[in-house]
């Protein structure tokens, strides 16, 4: 059975999908992230049950549309898939220890290199998230993990004092 960390870069900490319940490659998935007190950001807490950080939920949510991205067979030879933008996130309700929380993504537009995602999250009937839409990319990995010049080490120079844009002012 593949899991989550067979098909994502992310280990812990920042894997933030527990388990793929529902996957139909190109169209959705349903996916658990179970919180707990016992989390790296919980760490030095000691006040009542602080709510989960927004950050991380969408981190979360994005984890679980990347699933969605590769599950067809992985992403494209020599390609890394990048988060573009997230827009139209609004957060309901608070995520606290203890909650699962059940991420609903579907593909809203797939193109040739980028894929549209919208969906929500959930603690049983609740909705805690929607995010309207997600966009993801995937790029060549030679572009962004350029090989290193071992012969130049020298760190480059800081910009100069007067810069063109400086000089039209």
């Amino acid at each position: 059975m593949t899991t989550p960390a067979d098909l994502l870069p992310h280990r812990y900490p920042m894997l933030l999908v527990d388990r793929v319940t529902e996957l139909v490659p190109g169209e959705h998935i349903r996916a658990l992230k179970a919180v707990t007190v016992n989390e790296p950001w919980y760490a030095g807490l000691t006040a009542g049950a602080p709510e989960y950080p927004q950050a991380l939920l969408v981190e979360s949510w994005g984890q679980t549309a990347g699933l969605l991205a590769v599950a067809a067979g992985g992403a494209p030879e020599d390609q890394v898939m990048l988060f573009g933008s997230v827009a139209d996130a609004e957060f309901h309700r608070p995520v606290l220890p203890g909650d699962v929380i059940e991420h609903r993504v579907r593909v809203s537009r797939a193109l040739t290199d980028s894929v549209v995602f919208e969906g929500s999250s959930h603690r049983g009937d609740e909705t805690v998230m929607t995010v309207g839409r997600m966009v993801m990319a995937f790029r060549p990995a030679g572009l962004l993990r350029p090989e290193e010049d071992t012969e130049d080490t020298t760190p480059p120079a800081p910009p100069s004092p007067g810069t063109a844009r400086e000089d039209q002012r």
